[in-house]
């Protein structure tokens, strides 16, 4: 059965799979198609629009280089004006036309005699020589299994999933999680409910949110002057740049940041036993760093509990803590994040050995320059493992591997005809060793903390342990050393048809000979 053939398909409309399309077409590459399981662009910043949601990284550094925006409203934007940047950077680069809405992708399966990816999706099936995947880290909400929670008869959801209909006002609300989600609701709601629960199982490091509106001044200087956006830019990268190797070499240099921060609770907080429960007991950095001006004051109103506990049970309307605490409530809200280490779309792509990607990666994640994994050719995942940042802006992490993206199309062009590449294991495996061997003295894995960066088994499989410039280099362009080059099977011959020996008829009435053995 012949179906749609593409050169490229890119899975996902956030900034990894707009970036890609933007970046193929720079390419020359016209011939692809975009495939989104929703019926608007903008990933995470389109799924989440819980009350008070924003980005923690500075609005000039967290958008593309090649997509400056001189008109950010403030210092730090809310999800509105990022998912309004999105949809402005689909209509300057004309990507609609390439976009498929609605086409949510069940499986994905590598072809070895074509050498081409057949992608089943919810409105049809085509077939693409190359696969970018790019639906993210922060893309499919994890919702533990609380038991009872079928008999709650009031309303359930995830942050990422926010029901605008439920009323809150006037309400008992249960939060649930800690995260940066869970910082931005609290204080946004608050004011709104009679009573909020807020299950804690660990506490955050929150340090101040320095934000600001950006003032028409500003602006105007940015749409004159172009170069004052990008040096706006420049600046907030360098500052990060030189606070990696506080995270990644030297976590002990961070104790400064932890009196800043235990400062910063001591403002708000005044009850000593509540500065108690909100104060870790691990090192700053080891997940990351939330930034607010409103989370502790609005959890020393006398509306809000703190549980320092997670939610283990739920007996109709009561949810009960794993310390015992029992609290009476009409609306449940779960921040408990995503699934990152064990993303849902690698049930759905099946490679060359006939294997999924969830059973590849069973006892870790591992991806060559976090892009390619082993046994699934011309197969690329933007932010995939060990990119992710602790404390920089992700758009420099997705740029780096467009960089990569982009040399891999041009190797396939240089290679000519029918061509794939497929990560060498022992390139996958050293790449990975190395990663590992430098993530030991990071702040992510000594700094006595469980989080959403470690894997079932404690492996860091999400953070890149160094700066975004070295990734940069490491991604500049892809070394053919580190692939096996795969040309399509040749043909079988056909056999010879075996040689025919004339026979002359026999005439009318003549007899036959018989010949017998022995004879």
């Amino acid at each position: 059965m012949a179906f749609e053939h593409v050169r490229v398909v890119v899975v996902g409309s956030g900034f990894g799979g707009l970036g890609a399309a933007v970046r193929l077409r720079r390419e020359g590459v016209t011939d692809f198609v975009v495939l989104e399981r929703s019926g608007a662009v903008g990933g995470t910043w389109r799924d989440n629009s819980y009350p008070g949601c924003a980005c923690d990284v500075p609005s000039h550094l967290y958008s593309f280089s090649f997509a400056p925006n001189p008109d950010w409203p403030r210092t730090f934007s809310g999800q509105e004006h990022i998912r309004a940047y999105l949809e402005h950077v689909t209509d300057v680069f004309r990507l609609r036309p390439h976009i498929r809405f609605d086409s949510e992708v069940t499986m994905m399966r590598w072809d070895t005699e074509n050498l081409w990816w057949e992608v089943e999706t919810a409105t049809g099936t085509l077939t693409a020589d190359f696969v970018v995947s790019a639906t993210g880290p922060l893309s499919d909400p994890k919702i533990p299994a609380i038991p009872g929670i079928d008999t709650f008869p009031g309303q359930v959801f995830h942050s990422a999933r926010w029901d605008h209909d439920a009323e809150l006002r006037g309400k008992r609300v249960a939060m649930v999680g800690t995260g940066a989600s869970a910082i931005q609701i609290v204080p946004a709601i608050q004011p709104d409910v009679a009573k909020l629960t807020l299950f804690q199982r660990t506490p955050p490091w929150v340090m101040p949110r320095v934000d600001r509106p950006i003032s028409g001044a500003e602006r105007w200087l940015h749409r004159q002057l172009p170069f004052t956006t990008k040096a706006r830019r420049g600046l907030l990268w360098g500052i990060r740049e030189l606070q990696v190797q506080a995270f990644t070499k030297r976590p002990d240099e961070l104790g400064l940041v932890e009196k800043l921060a235990k400062r910063n609770i001591a403002r708000a907080i005044k009850d000593p036993e509540l500065r108690a429960k909100l104060t870790p007991d691990y090192r700053i950095g080891c997940k990351r760093i939330l930034l607010s001006n409103a989370y502790y004051p609005a959890l020393a109103r006398p509306n809000v509990d703190v549980v320092a506990s997670g939610l283990a049970e739920v007996r109709g309307s009561t949810v009960v803590a794993a310390d015992g605490t029992e609290s009476e409530v009409d609306v449940i809200i779960f921040g408990t994040g995503f699934h990152v280490t064990d993303m849902p779309i690698a049930d759905r792509v099946v490679g060359a050995e006939g294997r999924t990607l969830a059973e590849t990666w069973k006892d870790g994640m591992a991806a060559l320059r976090g892009a390619s994994a082993v046994g699934f050719p011309n197969w690329m995942t933007v932010i995939g493992p060990n990119t992710g940042l602790g404390n920089s802006s992700m758009i420099l992490m997705i740029e780096s591997q467009l960089n990569y993206l982009a040399d891999y199309v041009r190797q396939l062009d240089v290679l000519g005809g029918k061509v794939a590449l497929t990560a060498r294991p022992d390139a996958v495996r050293a790449w990975n060793d190395k990663v590992q061997e430098r993530m030991k003295r990071t702040v992510w894995n000594t700094g006595g903390c469980s989080s959403w960066y470690l894997d079932s088994e404690g492996r860091n499989t999400t953070v890149w342990p160094g700066t975004t410039s070295e990734f940069r280099g490491a991604t500049r362009r892809v070394d053919l050393a580190e692939y096996e080059v795969i040309r399509p099977p040749k043909p079988k011959p056909k056999p010879e048809p075996a040689p025919t020996t004339a026979k002359a008829p026999a005439r009318k009435g003549a007899r036959t000979k018989k010949v017998e053995a022995g004879a």
